[in-house]
This record gives structure tokens, C-alpha cells and sequence, in this order.
């Protein structure tokens, strides 16, 4: 473990990768908090999110980021060697869970995934069952299906996102050109399926589409105003795999936030919307 003046980096090792993961100062109040578990964006690291973490403490949850296996604090740096898809971002999360068990015991903890990160939380969900977790909070994430996007719009949203798979495939990495960072091939080709069909591909065996229908748990899940990647739309349609599950369908917008929204600069704005995972949190069953 290292010292941050805003937070302590620590590490759980899984699989031969090490993730990194940063964990805030408990929240001002009573203790026992719940705790948010952040999952980023592709390409994105932990430490972008310190204006939303420090938003989550202020509005009294404690905070949790993780790297994404290959990005930030985590590794293995995505290199041709490198094997790992979904099923391992996924597996992450499990990992990360497990590590954080003796500080989570016999408190609330809420799953808040941004983008890849909120797929991964799902589809951890999904294979390995909801006990770990009370909730699941979906900010900017969608499923990227070429047909979710309007107009002439959709056709380039298919074509660029199958040439970067193409690109992956004939490198055996993505280098991350204008895109997402550098990236295993696995990531890229499972996320490229998922824009082609509109469904996450099955993983170690498991039919993820049938899980999806059956999760129970309380989702929030919330799009963001001028989303460049997971415009609203595309949250509609990764909402309409959770049938079973009690979704908060959301929208927040550059009114709610006071300043300019996209796919990234929300986490720079997100006062109010931590003010609202707040409340979610606190409305969820209390965990004995």
C-alpha cells in the first residue's frame, strides 16, 4: 500500500494481473457508511475520478476506484501476449470484492460502473450472483449497438467499431489510435460483438443474455446529456436485458449539473448526481 494525500493505492492480484485500487478516507459522519465501488471507463484510470469520489464522500458515501485490468495501476499492460476479454474484466470485479470483504462486512456497498466499467459490474452480476453487492449504479454506460444510434450516425458507429476489432485482430492488440487507449484483443472483440449484435457474447459457457433477464437487484441507471459514445438510447436498450431487476431509468442533464456534459466530463460535474447515487444508496434494504 502507498500513501496519496487523497486516497490510499492498494493492490489484489488475481490471475497473474494486479489491479489497482484506491480507497478514499471514510466519509465525515456516522460510521458505517456505505460503500461505491467505482468501475471506469476504457482507457480511463482511477485517478480521473477524484472530483466524483470526492462529491460521493461529500454527500456521505465511502469510496472505493479500481484500474481496469490493463489501465492506471493495473496490469498486465495490454501486449499481444495478453489473453483476457470479458470474462476476466468481470472476474475482476469479484476479485476486488473479495479483497475489500473485511471493510464492507455488515455495510451497504453499491456497484458504480462508467461505460466498460458498468458492463463489467453487470456482467459480473450476472455470472457470479448478486450477493456481494445491495446495488448497482449505471452512469454513461450503454450497449454500443450500431442500431441504437440515429440517422446515417449508426452506419459509422458500426463501421469504425468492427475496424478496430479488425485492427486488433491483425496486430494482436489494440494501440488505442484516438480510441479508448491501448486495449487486449480480447476486450476489443468482445466489445466489437456487442456493437454487431447488440448482445454481450456468451462467457466461459454462460449464456450472459439469459443471466441478464433473470438478475434481481436494484439498478440506477442514468445517461448523460451530449454523450458522444452511449447516447441515451443506448442505456434504453442494455435497461431493456434487466426485465427482473428494479430499474431507475434517469437522465442527467447539463441543467442538473450547471456546466457542459459528455461522455467524460460528467465525472468533472457531478455533484448533484452524487447527491442522487446518495439517495439510491440509502434507499437500498439494509444489509444485516
Amino acid at each position: 500500500m502507498s500513501a496519496n494525500p487523497e486516497y490510499a493505492q492498494e493492490f489484489v492480484d488475481v490471475d497473474g494481473a494486479r489491479l489497482g485500487v484506491q480507497v478514499y478516507p471514510e466519509p465525515a459522519g456516522p460510521s458505517g457508511a456505505p460503500v461505491v465501488v467505482i468501475w471506469p471507463a476504457m482507457g480511463v484510470r482511477a485517478r480521473y475520478y477524484r472530483p466524483f469520489a470526492a462529491a460521493l464522500r461529500a454527500a456521505g458515501l465511502a469510496v472505493v476506484v479500481a484500474d481496469l485490468r490493463g489501465t492506471g495501476a493495473s496490469t498486465p499492460a495490454p501486449s499481444r501476449a495478453c489473453r483476457y476479454g470479458y470474462a476476466e474484466l468481470a472476474g475482476d470485479v469479484g476479485a476486488v470484492l473479495a479483497a475489500l470483504k473485511p471493510r464492507l462486512d455488515g455495510r451497504n456497498r453499491l456497484l458504480l460502473g462508467h461505460s466498460l466499467g458498468g458492463q463489467a459490474a453487470l456482467l459480473h452480476l450476472a455470472l457470479y450472483g448478486t450477493d456481494a453487492v445491495d446495488g448497482l449504479a449505471l452512469v454513461a454506460v450503454g450497449l454500443p449497438y450500431w442500431r441504437s444510434y440515429p440517422g446515417a450516425r449508426r452506419y459509422g458507429v458500426l463501421a469504425s467499431t468492427q475496424g478496430i476489432a479488425a485492427v486488433a485482430r491483425l496486430l494482436g492488440v489494440w494501440p488505442g489510435w484516438g480510441f479508448g487507449g491501448r486495449q487486449a484483443r480480447g476486450v476489443i472483440r468482445d466489445w466489437a460483438h456487442t456493437a454487431r449484435t447488440g448482445r454481450f457474447p456468451a462467457l466461459d459457457g454462460v449464456d450472459t443474455e439469459a443471466a441478464l433477464r433473470a438478475l434481481r437487484l436494484p439498478v440506477l441507471a442514468v445517461s448523460v446529456d451530449d454523450d458522444q459514445y452511449t447516447p441515451h438510447a443506448t442505456l434504453d436498450h442494455l435497461c431493456g436485458k434487466l426485465p427482473a431487476a428494479a430499474v431507475v431509468r434517469e437522465r442527467y442533464t447539463t441543467a442538473q449539473a450547471g456546466a457542459p456534459l459528455d461522455h467524460f466530463t460528467w465525472v468533472r460535474a457531478g455533484g448533484p448526481l452524487a447527491a442522487r447515487v446518495a439517495a439510491f444508496a440509502a434507499g437500498l434494504p439494509r444489509r444485516a
